[in-house]
């Protein structure tokens, strides 16, 4: 086969898993309502109103606390892992950069510098930010605006301190891909706009009234920004691998060739998703989970690769990385939310009590399941793939291809 025929094959193949994981999210939570014989129009009408099919739940102290420690046990491991990785070679890696500081100075090289770019990309931002919490009468036209113009300083200046730690970013040496990720990233979004419609867990203020055409617009642009933002975030912490240390070598899970699991998985995230839409206020947490497993499930029963497929040799830092990306992003967005004038807000079943900005504190664990969502979404959907590991990074010999030589044990 040739490489034009087996490009072919594998987009014909991702675009089969792209449309049965839309047709498996779209159609699954309608089928709640409409088991109960409710009207699937407040579910389906733009702009999107409050349907009023989820009754208030006040906050749970022990609901609260029992999420908590769940939360905790799933992450205590992976924290761990690093925190003792990092503790064990401290001494190694402080020879290790004596000897390579030493090596760089004696050759004449010097660490790469801080683009200018990356500086007009802080005051703007700043600006923007400025902006975005004052309110100016001259600027009261562009005030509900703000959001946008934020978020493209933030992936400019991320990219910028890739840039200033390995002389390599997303921004420079792979725009293209970059470029792909604004339209991909609106029609995500759009996709939790829409699964949000079954459990009512924040909405919008402080736009005004719009016409169908500008609300598509107004909220397109901002939507078209989550993707590159994350997985712009997620190239900048794979350049700091003491973040990652020791899970390079970690739990190894092997989910290739597994299509009885994949099928299970299938059909687990199938039952989820119409669980969504018959009882919101208690399975609202499977929005942030259930469309990964439903691309997953697919991947395995169509015997594809994952975004686990690393976890086979123990491989852990990519998803390490996205789910502390998203986290991140997740901090600027409800702290930059918190001020502007169009914004959004929290309506979430039991936990609502105890917030950080607009956001249940719990509501940050989201994040994490969301970052893994976006790098399966972009690897799914996209020819490029996300290549925000070590390898990419870290010098190599002159002709390397940076997105496909694997890190060397002395990069791990």
């Amino acid at each position: 086969m040739s490489q034009d025929d087996a490009s072919h094959t594998g987009s014909s193949s991702r675009g089969i898993t792209v449309a049965l994981a839309l047709s498996a999210i779209i159609t699954l939570p309608l089928l709640g309502p409409w088991l109960e014989g409710r009207s699937l129009r407040p579910y389906l009408e733009f702009p999107p109103l409050s349907t009023g099919m989820v009754t208030p739940v006040p906050f749970s102290w022990p609901i609260f606390i029992g999420l908590s420690m769940l939360i905790v046990g799933l992450l205590a491991p992976f924290i761990m892992r690093v925190a003792r990785t990092n503790g064990e070679s401290i001494s190694v890696r402080r020879t290790q950069g004596r000897a390579s500081y030493a090596t760089v100075r004696r050759q004449g090289v010097l660490p790469p510098a801080f683009p200018w770019w990356g500086w007009a990309a802080a005051a703007w931002t700043l600006c923007v930010w400025f902006l975005a919490w004052t309110r100016f009468d001259w600027m009261q036209p562009w005030q509900p605006h703000t959001f946008t113009p934020l978020w493209l300083g933030y992936i400019v200046l991320i990219n910028a301190l890739t840039y200033g730690t390995t002389g390599r970013c997303m921004l420079v040496h792979r725009s293209r891909y970059l470029l792909s990720l604004f339209p991909l990233s609106a029609c995500f979004w759009w996709l939790f706009e829409y699964l949000n419609r079954f459990v009512q867990n924040w909405y919008y203020v402080g736009g005004g009234t719009l016409t169908t055409w500008e609300y598509l617009f107004r909220a397109t642009l901002p939507f078209a920004t989550v993707l590159p933002a994350v997985l712009s975030t997620a190239e900048w912490l794979t350049a700091c691998p003491r973040l990652s240390a020791g899970l390079d070598h970690f739990v190894t899970i092997n989910l290739s060739g597994r299509r009885t699991g994949g099928w299970i998985l299938f059909c687990g995230a199938a039952a989820g998703l119409l669980g969504i839409g018959l009882w919101p206020a208690y399975l609202f947490p499977l929005v942030w989970v259930a469309p990964l497993l439903v691309i997953t499930a697919l991947q395995l029963i169509r015997d594809e690769p994952t975004i686990f497929s690393e976890t086979a040799h123990g491989d852990w830092r990519a998803l390490w990385a996205v789910a502390l990306a998203a986290l991140i992003c997740g901090w600027f967005w409800e702290m930059w939310n918190f001020y502007s004038l169009a914004h959004w807000q929290y309506a979430v079943p039991f936990v609502q009590g105890v917030t950080l900005f607009h956001m249940p504190l719990l509501g940050y664990a989201g994040y994490l399941p969301f970052g893994l969502e976006c790098l399966a979404v972009a690897d799914l959907c996209l020819a490029r793939k996300f290549a925000g590991g070590v390898a990419y990074y870290r010098a190599g010999e002159p002709g390397t291809d940076f997105a496909q030589r694997n890190p060397t044990v002395a990069e791990r």
